[in-house]
């Protein structure tokens, strides 16, 4: 008969033998679930150059629009915000005056009409009486010179009428460009004078006249070439992103507090009626894009002789060495060392969020 200490020493061993393998089988699963396969993927990488910028108005796109002519402001058609087109009637001054003298100026073309027609009719007849021998050669001369006056002045009556008109013509006074009313300095009734200069009526400011106007660091101007795209917010949008492309590269640079910057225009393209002269951008300029193989970081390791793979193998990992280039949302760029078929070794996404969290 046994002893009951042996069975309770077996009934000990069975259960700790037990233990043993469940936890192998635990561990076992474990290491299977930290480990992946990972392909390198071909994607487009952007080099970026980040500045601060301003919006401003182009030189020019302001215009100041005023009146030739002495007059009562009859209408005003335009308000501070308002968008005209070219073309557009913007005021109009009482016209009576001018419509007076035009008038006039017509009722003097049909005098001078009228002296012309007799004086043409007298020269003609001197020349058939002279024709003749019946009229001495002093009064032939005479009334060619009285016909030739007539015509002088029915020719300076017809360029008179004509000035008159061209002044009806300014008595609407019309945007000579599209673009929105940014201040208007004339109200209606009142008497504008045109005598030594136009007065202001409204200012308008151009159509996409808006340009941003970027300061780059010295050491970044190098890459930054015209027509590199340009993304950009400003505070005002803060969830909207602007685009534009760099229009110019300023050749003398900008020194403050010892900074040397140098400026760029970029003509926006995207958004502008959303933006105001005078708003601060952030903005980053695309210089440089290319193709190029990515790994997720984590699949890259180094070591004293710097980065290398694993590459998954039937019977076990491989090392291979790598020449790793820039970073960028979790990956990292494999400037050489493997093919878009290579399979290698990676932590599995709960590994990689696991070692985020500690």
């Amino acid at each position: 008969m046994r002893s009951p200490w042996v069975a309770v020493a077996l009934l000990v061993a069975a259960g700790a033998a037990t233990g043993f393998f469940m936890m192998r089988a635990r561990d076992g699963k474990a290491s299977a679930a930290v480990v992946r396969v990972v392909y390198p993927q071909v994607r487009t990488l952007r080099s970026l150059v980040n500045a601060t910028g301003t919006v401003r108005l182009r030189v020019g796109s302001e215009v100041r629009v005023g009146s030739q002519l002495s007059g009562i402001v009859k209408k005003l058609h335009v308000t501070v915000g308002s968008h005209v087109r070219a073309g557009d009637v913007i005021a109009e001054i009482d016209d009576r005056t001018i419509q007076a003298r035009l008038a006039d100026a017509g009722a003097q073309v049909e005098l001078d009409r009228a002296g012309l027609d007799r004086a043409s009719a007298d020269y003609e007849r001197a020349l058939r009486l002279a024709a003749q021998g019946l009229v001495p050669l002093q009064q032939k001369q005479d009334l060619e010179l009285a016909f030739q006056e007539a015509k002088a002045r029915f020719g300076k009556a017809l360029r008179s009428r004509d000035l008159v008109a061209v002044d009806l013509g300014y008595v609407s006074i019309r945007a000579p460009i599209s673009g929105v009313i940014a201040s208007v300095s004339t109200l209606e009734g009142e008497t504008v004078a045109a005598s030594f200069t136009a007065p202001t009526f409204v200012t308008i400011i151009a159509d996409h006249a808006l340009q941003l106007v970027g300061m780059v660091d010295e050491t970044d101007i190098a890459h930054v070439r015209p027509e590199n795209p340009v993304t950009f917010t400003v505070d005002a949008y803060p969830a909207r992103e602007f685009s534009g492309l760099v229009e110019s590269i300023a050749p003398k640079a900008t020194i403050v507090s010892g900074v040397v910057n140098y400026e760029i225009a970029i003509r926006i393209t995207d958004g502008v009626q959303l933006l105001k002269p005078d708003m601060t951008a952030n903005l980053s300029i695309q210089t440089a894009q290319a193709e190029a193989l990515l790994l997720p970081s984590a699949a890259v390791q180094r070591d004293g002789d710097g980065a290398f793979v694993n590459l998954a193998g039937k019977n076990q990992a491989a090392r291979r060495r790598v020449v790793v280039g820039t970073k960028e949302n979790g990956m990292i760029e494999i400037k050489k060392g493997l093919l878009v078929s290579d399979a290698v070794l990676a932590p599995a996404a709960n590994a990689d969020a696991a070692s985020e969290t500690k």
